[in-house]
């Protein structure tokens, strides 16, 4: 009985972030019309562009393989996998084993190598352009990723997601840890090209990244990658939740009622980072391309600069 109520609230926590990933990103675009004092599409509106994405037919180019037809379900599995592995309203549940950093890390990465090649292989400009423009900003995002990673595993003495959670509940506030925080942010908005880094909402030749390389889609493979782009997003809000506010998350074996709050407490949290997503991306412009290795840069140096921080006071 244990395990089949595990598995119940597993396999919640995978339909959770899959049906909210659309609610967060139109959230975000609602807000920032409302910052702009224009009414706005419905929170609702990414919704119907899927339902609308599906019921369309899809239009594949003379060269395209086998590869450009699979990425788009490759893509969706490996996101929507990692989201679902981070820990949202609870820990502890069936498959908190493979909650892991490291695993979730290799996911995004791997979906990332997909949809650069699918890019590049109907040989258009724009798709190589995107594709280059993914791999420099891959380059220098990862490391900042695993110093990170490295700084908390130095603070926790694990990278397996669940016990992060209960572990930093009882941790108070440290140096080390806000410059951490500041460089997954910092990670997060590259990673989900968001402005300063990538504008999703244009589709500007110079400055385009992750729309580059998706131009050729359409149809219920279009739907997949934007459908995987919201996940993304998510995964990203939840991750930074689980690790530095991962605050009432019900433990293993707890009462419905714990539980039912951690998803309100979980719901609220999306709600406070979609608002602060929107508020940051309106009062800032997006950067040259040129300029992302310095912010990449400089979220590297800050996860750097936190384990060093880490460990020299666990030296003393």
């Amino acid at each position: 009985m244990a395990v089949i109520e595990s598995l119940a609230i597993q396999a919640l926590q995978m339909f959770l972030v899959l049906c909210l990933a659309p609610l967060v990103t139109g959230l975000v675009r609602r807000i920032k019309a409302h910052l702009l004092r224009r009414r706005g599409p419905s929170p609702f509106q990414p919704y119907r562009d899927l339902l609308r994405l599906l019921r369309k037919e899809v239009v594949l180019a003379d060269n395209a393989s086998w590869l450009f037809r699979v990425t788009p379900y490759a893509i969706f599995a490996a996101t929507w996998v990692a989201a679902a592995l981070v820990p949202t309203f609870a820990t502890g549940l069936q498959f908190s084993w493979s909650a892991d950093l490291i695993v979730v890390i290799a996911l995004l990465g791997s979906a990332r190598f997909f949809l650069a090649l699918a890019g590049m292989d109907v040989g258009t400009s724009f798709g190589g352009i995107g594709a280059s423009r993914e791999m420099m900003i891959a380059t220098l995002a990862e490391p900042a990723m695993i110093m990170i990673v490295f700084s908390v595993a130095l603070l926790a003495g694990s990278t397996q997601l669940s016990y992060l959670a209960g572990f930093m509940v009882s941790v108070g506030l440290r140096v080390s840890l806000a410059l951490a925080l500041i460089a997954l942010v910092m990670v997060a908005i590259a990673e989900n090209g968001r402005i300063p880094i990538d504008n999703p909402a244009t589709h500007l030749e110079l400055t385009m990244v992750h729309e580059a390389m998706v131009l050729e889609y359409s149809g219920r493979h279009l739907a997949l990658i934007e459908l995987s782009a919201s996940l993304k997003l998510v995964l990203y809000i939840s991750l930074i939740g689980c690790v530095f506010a991962p605050w009432w998350l019900a433990p293993a074996g707890a009462p419905a009622g714990a539980y039912l709050i951690g998803a309100i407490v979980y719901f609220i949290k999306l709600l406070l980072a979609a608002a602060l997503l929107a508020i940051f991306e309106t009062m800032v412009a997006k950067m040259r391309v040129f300029r992302v290795p310095d912010f990449l840069g400089a979220a590297l140096m800050l996860s750097l600069l936190g384990a060093l921080l880490l460990f020299v006071s666990r030296s003393l």
